[in-house]
């Protein structure tokens, strides 16, 4: 979210054609999907369409989701796995109070009751609506800010407890820009059509959902120019996604006096307050930001301000209201913005909820029956060969000087790898959980989770904490910590498989955690050392080259559209695709060094490193809705699936000796053009 083969590699350069032999059943069973392979295309040519196009042809994304492929239906596959356990455990009503039990059964079975939630409307939404209705100063509704920071509408600004950019061994209170309704700020300004028409339906999703929470049309329509006025004020004064990704823009650390200066207008002693969060140094991420969130404190209309909040409530609470509010909100989100034809049933919903809110209790129960140690063993092994292909990597550089290697090799040294779940699980025992009361459930849930944050502030940092539920089909590396994390929910095949070869499982999940790894030490992660701090460990000239490289992608990124006009944005995909690339130079290298212990056969005349490179593609080769890709483009920091197969493996000299490309074949990019990183 980064030798025993001179015999196969004479055997891969002579075959003159693909898949021409046979092997068992059984070892065809072990290796990579050969039914999904189009033998039609050449892997020179199309890379991703070979690699898995029968696959993607003969199963076209399902209605209610915007992109498919094995990974994709592996992840519908394990929500079919967390209801299994819910429907289970919903079965008996007389669980311990303040069981885990108790809280995922009652919570799941609230949700499911949908004629109760029909029933009920927006009369669990009521009170706070109200609330905000009859706010009457400026003091009134800055108390209504810190309640709804509390119940996770983080609007205009957020609090996160994370920790200090320059010292991450303490947690301390970042301050973060929020409040938009739109997927990031170019959507407020950019002049083309998409984001023309964009603009326009989600001035007319904001005045339909007023509507159903009872206003008039013309008050309905009035409150959406309230609100798409102020987001607009607060957008523009808001980074771009691109300029986030620089770790310096968003670390400016602050007083607590000095934070008063900043912004004067905010009772910054009373939010702290009743935050149950002492005042002390913090860091403002966006200090304009937070300038604007003060002019619009001394200078907006207390109405406009009462509209604005109850937008955020209601755009915050619609999955969870009757179906009205779902349907409009799905039609917005999902099928305006993503391209989903229908909606998820609602069991899927339920089990999303349950996983967001209770998602170590949940995860506990799924971890016990879907990742055994055995798993978490062999896992192991694969991290410990990644890191040390990783250290061979950095050892064989010729544009890395000695000095900045020593800290390159220290900061891999210190990677602390996470497996599966948590060695240490959240105690939910004081959420209060009602099987009546679905709502309410939901408050209760997300009140303990921002207080479970926020609790750790001014504390030393607790490295047993994650950042993912166990069940998340997803991984991460977090640089303040220097760790790489992968939940059990990604831990399932196609990712990962005890029954899949290595090639299978260094091509999918290695690529995975040599991209994690290589997080560390991409556009990001190389301007923190190996304590975490935010800090330049490196020599000039080295730097030089890194970004010289870095440029490189850019630029190979840059000329991938997704159709005419729309292309991606190399910097903001920077990151990630550096992840890609070193992830996959670093996974086949892993993968000599498991071979060396256990040789893997040729399958159906596809040698190891074949099936390595096709288990990449088969993993990470999804179809996506063009909706969804649109979407990507712009506010995505990963590229879309097919370039996130083409753009790494056409730059690694690996994959073209494997295939037998040549000189000139899409999958070969020019020798000046071909980027390296690490």
């Amino acid at each position: 979210m980064r030798l025993g083969q001179t015999l196969l590699a004479a055997t891969l350069v002579a075959a003159p054609a693909l898949g021409a032999a046979t092997t068992t059943a059984k070892a065809a069973e072990r290796g990579i999907e050969l039914g999904d392979l189009n033998r039609q295309a050449d892997p020179c040519s199309d890379f991703y369409e070979f690699a898995n196009g029968t696959w993607r042809s003969s199963n076209p994304i399902p209605p209610s989701m915007v992109r498919w492929s094995r990974r994709w239906q592996a992840g519908e596959q394990a929500k079919e796995k967390l209801k299994g356990i819910l429907d289970e455990v919903s079965q008996r009503k007389d669980w311990n109070k303040g069981s885990d039990e108790q809280l995922i059964a009652d919570h799941y079975g609230a949700c499911m009751d949908e004629t109760a939630v029909e029933a009920l409307g927006t009369r669990p939404l009521q009170p706070l609506l109200t609330k905000i209705d009859s706010l009457k100063d400026l003091a009134a509704v800055q108390r209504m800010i810190g309640t709804l920071h509390l119940m996770q509408v983080n609007v205009p600004f957020g609090l996160l407890a994370e920790s200090d950019l320059k010292e991450p061994t303490r947690v301390i209170a970042h301050l973060y820009a929020s409040g938009l309704g739109l997927p990031d700020r170019d959507y407020y300004f950019k002049s083309e059509p998409r984001f023309v028409e964009a603009r326009e339906k989600y001035r007319a999703h904001v005045a339909r959902m007023f509507q159903l929470a009872g206003a008039s049309e013309a008050d309905a329509k009035q409150a959406s120019d309230a609100v798409f006025a102020m987001e607009t004020e607060l957008a523009e004064d808001s980074l771009d996604l691109v300029a986030q990704r620089d770790p310096s823009n968003l670390d400016h650390p602050t007083t607590f006096a000095a934070l008063k200066k900043l912004a004067p207008a905010f009772d910054w002693a009373g939010y702290f307050r009743s935050a149950g969060v002492k005042p002390a140094d913090l860091n403002v991420m966006e200090p304009r930001f937070l300038q604007e969130f003060d002019r619009q404190l001394r200078e907006t209309p207390l109405a406009r301000w009462r509209t604005y909040l109850k937008w955020q409530v209601l755009r915050s609470a619609a999955p969870e209201l009757s179906r009205a509010f779902v349907e409009e909100d799905f039609a917005f989100n999902q099928q305006y913005l993503g391209g989903a034809k229908e909606m998820k049933p609602r069991w899927k919903l339920c089990v999303d909820s349950t996983d967001a809110l209770l998602g170590e209790a949940l995860g506990k129960k799924y971890a016990e029956r879907y990742f055994p140690p055995e798993a978490k063993a062999r896992m192991q092994v694969m991290v410990k060969d990644l890191l040390a292909a990783m250290k061979d990597s950095i050892g064989g550089l010729d544009w890395m000087g000695p000095e900045t290697k020593t800290q390159a090799l220290e900061k891999l040294s210190t990677f602390n790898p996470k497996i599966g779940y948590p060695d240490k699980w959240k105690n939910y025992g004081s959420v209060r959980v009602d099987r009546a009361q679905h709502w309410q459930n939901v408050v209760a849930g997300r009140q303990f989770n921002v207080r479970d944050g926020l609790q750790t502030i001014g504390k030393p940092v607790d490295r047993d904490r994650w950042g993912m539920t166990p069940p998340t089909s997803n991984a991460y590396y977090n640089p303040l910590l220097n760790e790489i994390v992968f939940p059990a929910g990604i831990l399932q095949s196609p990712a990962f498989s005890m029954e899949a070869n290595d090639a299978v499982n260094y091509g999918a999940i290695g690529v995975v955690i040599g991209h994690e790894i290589s997080h560390g030490f991409d556009d990001q992660g190389a301007r923190f050392d190996a304590k975490g701090r935010l800090k330049n460990w490196w020599a000039d000239a080295d730097l030089k080259a890194f970004s010289e490289r870095g440029q490189c992608v850019v630029s190979q990124f840059d000329g991938y559209a997704i159709e005419p006009g729309v292309h991606h944005n190399g910097k903001l995909v920077l990151g990630e695709s550096i992840g890609d690339l070193a992830g996959a130079k670093i996974a086949y290298l892993a993968l000599q060094k498991a071979m060396k212990r256990t040789p893997v056969p040729v399958v159906d005349g596809f040698t190891p490193e074949q099936q390595f490179f096709i288990a990449w593609g088969q993993f990470r080769g999804d179809a996506i809705r063009p909706e969804t890709q649109r979407l990507m483009v712009q506010s995505d920091p990963h590229p879309t699936g097919r370039y996130r197969v083409v753009g790494p493996l056409s730059n690694l000299q690996e994959f073209q000796k494997a295939f037998a490309c040549k000189k000139g074949t899409p999958m070969v990019r020019p020798a000046e053009q071909r980027c390296e990183v690490w």
